[in-house]
C-alpha cells in the first residue's frame, strides 16, 4: 500500500515539474513579429526636407586667375543680413546648359558665329563635365541631352543649329529651367548667346519665365550680341553730311570753260554738295532698325541684370573675334567655381511660398576675390 502511495506521489510531482517547465519556456520565447501591412495605393512617401542651402562661389586672386586654395574661414556668407555658419567648400562636377539664340529677324546675328563661340566654348570646359545644348527661334529644341561625350556635341553645333525669323526668349528661358530638375543643386550654369530681344506672342510671360530661372539657382553666363548689332546698324543707316564743296560732275571730261569757271578741274563747279555713305529708301526698314536699336539697349540692361543676379557675368563683344575670346573667358569662369554649402539660420521648412532670400558672400583674405548669387527663392519639397 506505501508503495502504491509513494508511486502515486512520485507520478504527480513529475507532472508538475513538467508543468512548470512548459510555462516557463512558453513565457520566454518572443511573440512573432506582426507582418508588415502593404501601403496602401495612392499614397504618397514622406520626403525629407533637407535644410540646406548650396552657393556657387567664383574665386579669383589678385590677378583674376582660379584660386584653388579657398577653405571655410576665407568665406563670410550672410542671408538676410545674417552671418550663417559655413558646412563645406568643394568643387563638384557640373552641368552647363548652352542656349544659343538663332533668330534673325535683321540679319544681324550669325548662326555660323554663334555655333563656333558654342565650340570654343566646349573645347574650354574640362573634360567629364556634362552639357546639354538648347536653340531657340520660333520655339525652344533641345538639340543634345546632358552628356560627357565633346565629340558628340560637336557634330550637333555643326549640324543642327539652324536660323529662324523670331527669338522667343522668355519661352527658351522656361525650357531650358526645366532642364535642370534632375542635376544637384550647385552645380547649374546657363550660358546664354543672344542680342536678349524677346519676340512678342510667347507662351511665356518674361517675368514668370525669369521666376523660374531664379528658382533653380543656376549661374547664368551671357555673351551678348547688343554690342555688335548696335555698331552694325549705325554702320547701315549713318548718312555722311556736308561735303568738300564741291560737286562733281559725272563726265570728267567736261569742259571747264562750260562749267563757267576756268581756274577749276574739268568737271567740277563751286555748288555746295554732301556725300552720303549709305542711302535707305526702305521707310519701313528703317522704322524696324531704329525699333530693334531701343529693344537691344533695353534688353543689355535686362541681361545684365539677370547675370548679376545669378552670380555670371555678361559679356559685351565689340567684334566678331571678341565674340570666340569671351567663350574662352566663360569656360574659365564656370572652372573657377566652388560650392558652399550652409545651415540657415531661418528654417527653410517654414518659409512662405515662393519667399526671397538676400544672400552676401564676402572674402575673408586679402587679395582673395569671391562672386556669387544675389538671392534664392525658398523651393519647399513638392
Amino acid at each position: 500500500m506505501y508503495r502504491s502511495l509513494f508511486a502515486i506521489f512520485l507520478l504527480v510531482l513529475i507532472f508538475s515539474v513538467s508543468v512548470r517547465s512548459s510555462a516557463q519556456t512558453s513565457k520566454a520565447k518572443p511573440s512573432p513579429t506582426p507582418p508588415v501591412e502593404p501601403k496602401p495605393e495612392g499614397q504618397e512617401t514622406v520626403k525629407v526636407f533637407t535644410e540646406e542651402v548650396r552657393l556657387q562661389v567664383v574665386a579669383l586672386d589678385q590677378y583674376g586667375h582660379f584660386d584653388p586654395t579657398l577653405e571655410v574661414d576665407d568665406v563670410l556668407v550672410l542671408e538676410d543680413g545674417v552671418a550663417q555658419q559655413i558646412r563645406s567648400i568643394q568643387r563638384l562636377p557640373v552641368n552647363v546648359l548652352l542656349l544659343l539664340d538663332t533668330g534673325n529677324q535683321l540679319g544681324l546675328k550669325n548662326t555660323n558665329t554663334t555655333s563656333a563661340v558654342a565650340l570654343r566654348l566646349i573645347s574650354g570646359i574640362h573634360d567629364g563635365n556634362r552639357i546639354a545644348v538648347m536653340q531657340f527661334a520660333n520655339r525652344p529644341e533641345l538639340l543634345q541631352t546632358w552628356t560627357t561625350d565633346k565629340a558628340a556635341l560637336a557634330k550637333v553645333l555643326k549640324t543642327k543649329v539652324n536660323s529662324g525669323k523670331s527669338s522667343r526668349l522668355a519661352d527658351a528661358i522656361a525650357a531650358a529651367s526645366d532642364q535642370f530638375k534632375d542635376t544637384p543643386a550647385g552645380t547649374r550654369h546657363i550660358v546664354l548667346i543672344t542680342d536678349g530681344v524677346d519676340t512678342p506672342g510667347g507662351r511665356v510671360t518674361m517675368a514668370n519665365a525669369l521666376k523660374q530661372l531664379n528658382s533653380i539657382q543656376a549661374s547664368v553666363h551671357i555673351i551678348s550680341y547688343t554690342v555688335l548689332a548696335r555698331q552694325t546698324l549705325q554702320t547701315q543707316t549713318k548718312v555722311i553730311r556736308g561735303g568738300d564743296g564741291v560737286q562733281r560732275d559725272a563726265n570728267p571730261a567736261s569742259n571747264p570753260v562750260a562749267n563757267g569757271d576756268p581756274t577749276l578741274p574739268p568737271g567740277t563747279t563751286r555748288t555746295p554738295g554732301f556725300k552720303i555713305a549709305t542711302i535707305d529708301t526702305d521707310v519701313a526698314m528703317r522704322r524696324k532698325r531704329k525699333e530693334y536699336e531701343r529693344a537691344i539697349r533695353a534688353s543689355e540692361t535686362q541681361l545684365s541684370a539677370i547675370a548679376e543676379e545669378s552670380g555670371g557675368q555678361i559679356l559685351l563683344p565689340e567684334k566678331t573675334d571678341d565674340l570666340l575670346s569671351e567663350a574662352e573667358s566663360v569656360a574659365r569662369d564656370i572652372g573657377s567655381q566652388y560650392v558652399v554649402t550652409y545651415r540657415p539660420t531661418r528654417s527653410l521648412a517654414l518659409a512662405k511660398p515662393g519667399e526671397y532670400r538676400k544672400t552676401e558672400v564676402a572674402s575673408r583674405r586679402v587679395g582673395l576675390y569671391l562672386r556669387s548669387r544675389r538671392g534664392y527663392i525658398v523651393t519647399n519639397p513638392q
